[in-house]
């Protein structure tokens, strides 16, 4: 019987098995062109500077270009919905943060959702924030800033690179488990918050120990805690907010990799082995360390399974303590 003579349901049982075959083939071929890895982040900021050291070192595994675009905006939502609409070919990547968790919760209004419009692709590292402030405050350690927010109630404030980033978030839950009034004064990107801290137009910043710790050993600003479980390698001597007075707390930042739901498998898994074999590599590592990040690595199943447990913890903090977007 030829195919010209076979039933109409066969002959299409016949053609989605051929599609079906032809997929890891297709994945396989992928990347064939340049890939872009979209931030949703000003320029300058952890999420932009690792995505940048990402785009440098994929080519070298994947054979094509991985070109970084900056979407920032919206507390992250402009970048990021761009990629949700973006064709689920594994040529748009999203460079995320535990801000995308924290959004699931503190901006119901979003036009996506990361569990309905999102696969996880690859964790990339951690590390922990440093509460800093401008010299002028006559604030060194976490227990002065107690006493002088106590004096001051609302006369405070604290920077952050927009809201429901980690730092606004390592912020407003500083203040609830502190029991204090600070402001909180949004910028548009974390650069802009840093330069207006150091200027002294704001009082003190939770920042990245990556990008701020060369500002706290140049003296341009005091760093007052850690926001760690133990105290970070690359600031010994500053104590974290938990033994400083805070019992319990500790907030992070976190990276990772997302991609349009329905990118194929395939595609995921090699993304996600290329990445793995970056963030594996001791010197990689080694260099991290200094900077004060940790290299997080696992398979896309085990990175979901992270990623929904971020969402959940996060969801707890703000609905408990009745945070809400600025």
């Amino acid at each position: 019987m030829t195919h010209r003579h076979l039933p109409r349901w066969f002959a299409g049982l016949a053609c989605a098995a051929s599609l079906l075959h032809a997929l890891p083939a297709a994945a396989q071929a992928w990347p064939n062109r340049p890939v872009r890895i979209v931030v949703p982040f000003a320029v300058g900021g952890p999420a932009d500077n690792y995505a940048r050291f990402l785009a440098q070192r994929l080519p070298d595994l994947l054979g094509q270009p991985f070109v970084v675009e900056n979407r920032p905006g919206a507390g992250a939502v402009i970048g990021t919905d761009l990629v949700a609409k973006a064709p689920a070919d594994g040529y748009t990547l999203l460079l995320m943060s535990n801000t995308h968790t924290v959004n699931e919760t503190l901006i119901a209004s979003k036009p996506y959702n990361l569990t309905r419009d999102f696969v996880a692709v690859a964790p990339i590292n951690y590390s922990d924030l440093v509460l800093v402030a401008h010299p002028s405050l006559q604030a060194g350690n976490v227990g002065q800033l107690l006493k002088l927010a106590q004096e001051r109630p609302g006369r405070l404030n604290y920077a952050s690179s927009g809201t429901g980033t980690p730092y606004h978030m390592a912020g407003e839950l500083f203040k609830s488990m502190s029991g204090t009034f600070l402001v909180h004064i949004p910028y548009k990107g974390s650069s802009g918050a840093r330069t207006d801290l150091i200027g002294g137009q704001v009082d003190m910043m939770f920042d990245a120990v990556t990008t701020m710790v060369e500002q706290v050993r140049a003296g341009k600003v005091s760093a007052i805690a850690t926001t760690g479980k133990q105290r970070s390698a690359v600031l010994p001597e500053v104590p974290t907010v938990h033994e400083a007075g805070v019992p319990n707390y500790e907030a992070t930042i976190w990276l990772g990799l997302l991609a349009a739901k329905g990118t194929p498998p395939a595609v995921v898994a090699r993304m996600n082995e290329a990445v793995t074999k970056i963030t594996s590599q001791p010197e990689v590592q080694q260099a991290w360390a200094k900077q004060g990040a940790t290299a997080m690595v696992m398979n896309a199943a085990a990175f979901d399974k992270y990623m929904q447990d971020d969402i959940a913890k996060w969801r707890k903090v703000i609905q408990s303590a009745n945070i809400k977007a600025d």
